[in-house]
Order: C-alpha cells, then sequence, then structure tokens
C-alpha cells in the first residue's frame, strides 16, 4: 500500500483500498486492517480513512460488524449493483433471464464437456440426490445451483460463466421457493439427471430441450 499525500485524501484512500480488494490482497472474508493501521500505513487522518470506508461499505465493497472490525464482502461493484437489483426482481424475471443463460449453457456443454466437467455434474447431482432424501432445502439448492453453475462451466465461455455466477444467489433463492425438492418427492423431477445424460453424450438438441423443460416446470410452479 502506497504512501498517500495530501491532495484529495478520502478519494486517493478510496481508490487504494480498491485497490488492495480487486487485487487480492484482501480477498472476499478478509478483516481488513483497524482505522489507525490504515491512517498509518497511507500517512493520513483516521477521519479521511474512516469516510473512505464508509464509501466503500455503502458500495458494498466492505461491511462494518459492530465491535468487531471491518470485513471484505466483494471484490467488484458491478457485481455488487448486479446482486442488489436480482434481490429486488420477480421470481418469473428471473426464470426469463435464466432461459438465455440455461439454453446456450446447455448447448455448449453438451459441445465442449471434458471428462472433468462430467465428473463435476456428477458429484453435484449426488449431493442433490443426497440433500433430497435428507429433506435438507438449504443443501438442495446448494447442490441445485452448483449443478447448473458447472453446465456453465463445462460451456468453457468465462463470460457465460460470470454471468450465471452473477445470478447464482438468485438461483438459489428460487429453488428454495419454487418446489423443485418437493417435485423431486413426488417422483417427477429426472430431468437433471435427464440433463447430465443428454451432456455426457454430446446431445445438444436433447439438452437444450431439457434445459428448457427444466425453466418450464419452475414457471408453472409459481
Amino acid at each position: 500500500m502506497r504512501h498517500v499525500g495530501r491532495t484529495s485524501l478520502v478519494d486517493s484512500a478510496i481508490r487504494e483500498l480498491r485497490q488492495e480488494i480487486a487485487s487480492g490482497v484482501w480477498p472476499v472474508g478478509t478483516k481488513i486492517p483497524t482505522e489507525g493501521q490504515l491512517a498509518e500505513a497511507l500517512g493520513m487522518s483516521r477521519l479521511s480513512v474512516r469516510e473512505a470506508v464508509r464509501v466503500l461499505v455503502h458500495a458494498g465493497l466492505l461491511t462494518t460488524r459492530q465491535g468487531d472490525g471491518t470485513y471484505v464482502t466483494a471484490t467488484d461493484e458491478s457485481e455488487v449493483a448486479l446482486k442488489r437489483r436480482l434481490d429486488r426482481a420477480a421470481t418469473m424475471d428471473i426464470i426469463d433471464v435464466r432461459r438465455g443463460l440455461d439454453l446456450v449453457a446447455a448447448r455448449l456443454a453438451a459441445e465442449r464437456r471434458k471428462p472433468a466437467d462430467l465428473d463435476e455434474l456428477r458429484e453435484a447431482l449426488e449431493r442433490r440426490t443426497a440433500a433430497h432424501q435428507a429433506a435438507d432445502l438449504d443443501a438442495f439448492a446448494d447442490a441445485d445451483v452448483d449443478f447448473h453453475l458447472s453446465i456453465a462451466a463445462a460451456s468453457h465461455n468465462p463470460v457465460l460463466l460470470d454471468l450465471y455466477r452473477g445470478m447464482s444467489e438468485a438461483v438459489r433463492d428460487t429453488v428454495r421457493r419454487d418446489h423443485c425438492m418437493e417435485r423431486a418427492g413426488l417422483g417427477s423431477d429426472s430431468t437433471h439427471q435427464d440433463l447430465y445424460e443428454a451432456i455426457e453424450v454430446g446431445d445438444a438438441a436433447g439438452a437444450v430441450t431439457i434445459a428448457l423443460a427444466i425453466l418450464n416446470d419452475q414457471e408453472r410452479d409459481l
């Protein structure tokens, strides 16, 4: 961290703190140095540091825990903005967006998947089944999202994967509240296994059809 000059102290401090976060020096979950330590490192007053931290808390990159300290909660303000928007989005709007992402991901995954990708998909499916059997909704939702994220990863399109990661928490919420685990309990949800098998054999058209069927089932349950 560089020693900051006297001009535009708060702006300079914000820039320096953002750099520490973006560069990975302070990963998500890290407790950042105290105001006094930061003030000494940057060569400025605690008041200027406090204002810089306040700005980054408002931006969603940091969070302050009373009596504990300040922690990194995100590394990219655009991701924070997207998450806040998705938190306010209607379930149907999220499903509409997923139709675009999931269909492309399924097609590309069937065309480009590698053995390691199939291993990841199988592992997520096994966790999903185990969570259903244990009636653990949170674990079921986590495994379901991991399955779809693994499909996006198997597309070997980094932009698509980043977009899906940005939506992952919203997708997790829709799985929790849209009766996905109940459908599995009724024995009417073989679609995820079917989707895996289509990707495994390289059936792009079949994978797209099944991915669409999964979303149609969610829409019917709204």
